[in-house]
């Protein structure tokens, strides 16, 4: 049986530190005249059902940017930045529903079937999570495993594995029944981490 797009909740991460774009908080950061969050929420907004941002800085500003889309902020329960497994955390004790979709909120061009296309493999192959894969010119295969579809059912294993001290994504993945669901076009993924490849994508 199908997952239904309302049985999806959609996380935005921002919860990060921005070090690469020396301290900026990167979902504020404009992309054609819009926060990169906004564009984010656009793109996620129609494939699930509530809405959530996962941020630890200017929470009135991500509320604003949420209004439109009944999108409630939420922070990490866990103190100095621990990383976007954090964020998915509070996205999985917040959320309402079966799933969870995150996406990082530096990544404006996100596609339009990511919550179908995880999902349907999810379910076909009865996993866990479902993340992204693509391929690149050359032949090698990416991972970009801060795109994933996670059950919700996962909060307490994520929960003792960050209070273990661990923090790396695919390490907790590991732990877990996988699907990996390739994507053709590597662009819908990528993501601004400075501001070079901000003003990159601003000029695409």
């Amino acid at each position: 049986m199908p997952i239904e797009t309302g049985h999806i909740t959609g996380l935005v991460l921002a919860g990060g530190r921005g070090t690469r774009m020396g301290g900026l908080d990167k979902g504020l950061q404009m992309l054609h005249g819009e926060p990169l969050a906004l564009h984010v929420l656009k793109r996620l907004a129609p494939q699930t059902g509530p809405l959530l941002i996962s941020a630890n800085r200017h929470a009135d500003r991500y509320a604003e940017l949420g209004a439109p889309f009944g999108a409630m902020v939420i922070a990490d329960t866990l103190p100095d930045f621990p990383g976007p497994l954090a964020g998915l955390l509070a996205g999985l004790r917040a959320a309402n529903t079966g799933f969870v979709l995150s996406a990082p909120c530096d990544t404006p061009n996100l596609p339009p079937d990511l919550a179908m296309r995880l999902a349907e493999t999810l379910e076909t192959v009865r996993a866990d999570i479902a993340t992204v894969t693509t391929r690149d010119p050359h032949g090698e295969i990416s991972m970009h495993p801060v795109f994933a579809l996670v059950r919700t059912s996962l909060a307490d294993d994520l929960s003792a594995f960050l209070e273990a001290g661990e923090r790396k994504v695919r390490a907790w993945y590991a732990r877990h029944t996988m699907a990996e669901v390739a994507f053709a076009d590597g662009s819908a993924f990528y993501n601004a981490n400075t501001l070079q490849e901000l003003a990159d994508l601003e000029r695409a």
